[in-house]
């Protein structure tokens, strides 16, 4: 199986030197757990929810927030992103995206055409899903 049959191909990107308080407000709206970093269109890196809290102070949001806190928000996604992320190609196999899983502390892997442009996202929830429903079929 090709991971292009299983990808969401509902990808958001974020540009180097946008704020993270656009990362945030991005996070906050969409419910998702991962954003690309995209320069011209091609990858340059990724950033998780997790990458976010440990960048923001814990005090944003709340009336305790001070003005050291809030400008926390002002770093850009270059700063917090993990640059030069693993990735696959659309015909990579299922195979290849759990090795990369089991040997690497990650839990999504963007998928990538020829000229290094996200055409999709694939995380181990997506393989599992897969796995569940052949699972279920025996």
């Amino acid at each position: 199986m090709k991971i292009k049959s299983l990808m969401s191909t509902n990808v958001v990107t974020v540009k180097l030197d946008d704020p993270i308080s656009k990362v945030k407000e991005i996070f906050e709206a969409l419910g998702f757990h991962h954003l690309l970093v995209v320069e011209d269109k091609k990858l340059f890196g990724i950033i998780s929810d997790r990458d976010l809290l440990k960048a923001i102070s814990p005090k944003v949001d709340t009336a305790a927030a001070t003005t050291q806190d809030l400008a926390t928000l002002n770093k850009r996604a270059h700063q917090i992103m993990t640059s030069k992320p693993l990735c696959l190609k659309e015909e990579s196999s299922v195979r290849e995206a759990i090795n990369l899983f089991n040997e690497n502390k990650i839990s999504c892997i963007p998928v990538v055409n020829e000229n290094n442009n996200p055409v999709g996202i694939v995380s181990w929830r997506d393989i599992m899903r897969v796995l569940s429903n052949k699972a279920g079929e025996n």
